[in-house]
């Protein structure tokens, strides 16, 4: 199979859109922890927020499935190159989970699921204290993993830049030379 030296141009467009995206939901929701001042702000910054995070990432799923991509070096040792597909499969999993599960506790929990312009998503669960019960902390722990697993993702694109000087950081920061 012939595979390309770089991401495709929606591929590298939603990567970066979304790094941009997921860091300020991170710093959203912690602010909403902290903040009993903003949070009503906040709040209603991040269900729309993670909503069109999940969008994307379906879109990037697709995208990423239908696709080829580039293959990483052949002299990367099998255990990084088990951790890279493991954690592009995680930050996958985790861009779909993290908002379904802040909207079915939402729903679980009873509250309104306002978006912008005065539209409001369905309940995807019934009302259920027990239900909200269990994905609350569900969502709290996953934001830690998000995050962990993104410094992780940060840190190795670090390593192949300065460390390793490969092109895997260029296959997602640039095009195909023309």
């Amino acid at each position: 199979m012939n595979r390309p030296h770089h991401f495709n141009l929606l591929a590298r467009v939603l990567h970066w859109a979304m790094a941009i995206a997921i860091l300020s939901m991170l710093f959203v929701g912690a602010g909403m922890v902290v903040s009993l001042q903003y949070r009503d702000q906040l709040l209603a910054l991040h269900r729309p927020l993670g909503i069109a995070i999940l969008l994307l990432a379906i879109v990037r799923l697709v995208n990423r499935l239908t696709r080829p991509i580039p293959a990483l070096p052949a002299d990367l040792p099998a255990i990084q190159k088990f951790a890279a597909h493991a954690s592009h499969w995680l930050l996958y999993g985790l861009m779909l989970a993290m908002p379904l599960i802040g909207w079915a506790m939402l729903s679980a929990g009873g509250y309104p699921i306002p978006m912008v312009g005065g539209v409001h998503l369905p309940a995807i669960l019934p009302h259920s204290p027990v239900i909200y019960g269990w994905l609350r902390p569900l969502h709290g722990v996953l934001a830690y993993v998000l995050f962990f697993t993104i410094l992780g993702h940060f840190g190795a694109a670090l390593f192949h830049a300065w460390v390793r000087r490969d092109e895997v950081f260029g296959q997602m920061a640039k095009g195909e030379p023309k």
